[in-house]
């Protein structure tokens, strides 16, 4: 585990479902007061507006790749002027009353046969469930595999995964969503780094990911679920990776860093092996540079001293290992780089504010 993005999976997993797939006709708007921490929104047909609250609206076009963090709510809709029709909090949806949604639109009106209410998708990829109202479009496919036929463009998939669209569908919008709980101090050094929400655009060469998770959709084999948990996982992680690189991103330091031969490599060295007694001179030896050469890149590129970005890394270790763990605080100090518990526990106190076995109390009390 060498770099935190990657050390992101370990305290990011898909919630409930997985996937929501949910088809409609304009006007439409739905609201999430889920609260959770990230979710992903993409389109397979169709464009939509990403409105959160407090911020500026967003739009999604075909194939693009909307990352919401924060649990504030947002709505997603087919203008920014439209207001919400639905209002989704789990598993729950009702009506912009509050009370619970009884209208006929087709927006998430009653139960199908498997629990799953209509206008999201069954999962098994046959189609979209067909609600009679104004909400929502019937149909037995999502996308038609060549990105004709459609209101406001598709995702083009070569293999058509879904099958052939059928005829009454254009003009029909299909959105893809994802949800996610994130726990833990490295998955956070990651997520406050985005912005309310961080837009992937589509590229000419297409998403693996997206169209390997179409293509999974589609299917009803023994083992789906694990393999769209592994893909929601991957398209997590590709589209950070895409929004890190695009200009004007405001990519943090740390992973900017990473590009460096040299500061690159002693972060990588930092990251995989905290518990190893590093000092700048030994890092600056490990990446072929001199102490003062190597001491002055690292603190330009990264914005502090490579012993107070270790200092920070260590903790943030240490922090999850509280968290998710039964080890002893003496072990855990041994795990991140500290001689015994207590030296841990001064330099913790230093930075969070709390001892360790206060944090741990706290994290478990919230879970």
């Amino acid at each position: 585990m060498d770099d935190a993005l990657s050390s992101l999976l370990h305290g990011v997993r898909p919630q409930g479902a997985l996937f929501d797939q949910s088809a409609f006709v304009p006007p439409w708007s739905l609201r999430f007061e889920e609260r959770t921490p990230l979710a992903l929104l993409t389109m397979f047909t169709g464009t939509a507006w990403v409105i959160p609250d407090g911020a500026e609206p967003v739009r999604l076009s075909p194939c693009d790749v909307a990352i919401v963090t924060g649990p504030e709510p947002y709505t997603v809709a087919d203008s920014p002027g439209t207001a919400p029709l639905a209002v989704i909090d789990g598993d729950e949806c009702r009506g912009p009353d509050g009370r619970p949604y009884t209208d006929t639109t087709g927006m998430c009106g009653p139960a199908l046969g498997n629990g799953i209410p209509s206008g999201i998708a069954d999962g098994t990829g046959n189609g979209i469930a067909d609600g009679t109202g104004n909400g929502i479009a019937s149909g037995a496919g999502v996308a038609n595999g060549n990105g004709d036929g459609y209101g406001g463009g598709a995702c083009a998939f070569p293999e058509g995964p879904f099958g052939p669209g059928p005829a009454d569908t254009a003009g029909t919008t299909v959105l893809l969503k994802g949800v996610y709980q994130v726990e833990g101090s490295v998955s956070d050094r990651v997520l406050t780094a985005l912005p309310r929400v961080a837009l992937v655009p589509s590229v000419p060469e297409g998403c693996p990911p997206l169209a390997m998770i179409a293509q999974e959709l589609a299917r009803d084999i023994p083992g789906r679920q694990v393999i769209l948990d592994r893909l929601l996982d991957l398209l997590l992680v590709t589209s950070l990776r895409e929004w890190f690189a695009l200009p004007g991103s405001d990519a943090p330091a740390w992973y900017r860093a990473h590009g460096d031969p040299q500061v690159g490599r002693a972060l990588k060295l930092m990251h995989g092996d905290p518990a190893r007694p590093w000092t700048v001179a030994s890092l600056a030896a490990a990446v072929g540079a001199s102490r003062a050469r190597f001491a002055h890149r690292f603190t330009e590129l990264v914005g502090q001293s490579p012993m107070a970005y270790l200092t920070e890394w260590r903790i943030c270790r240490a922090a999850d290992l509280l968290a998710r763990t039964d080890a002893t605080v003496d072990a855990v100090s041994r795990q991140v780089g500290y001689s015994n518990a207590y030296a841990l526990s001064v330099a913790f106190k230093r930075t969070r504010g709390v001892r360790p076995s206060e944090h741990r109390a706290l994290a478990r009390a919230g879970r």
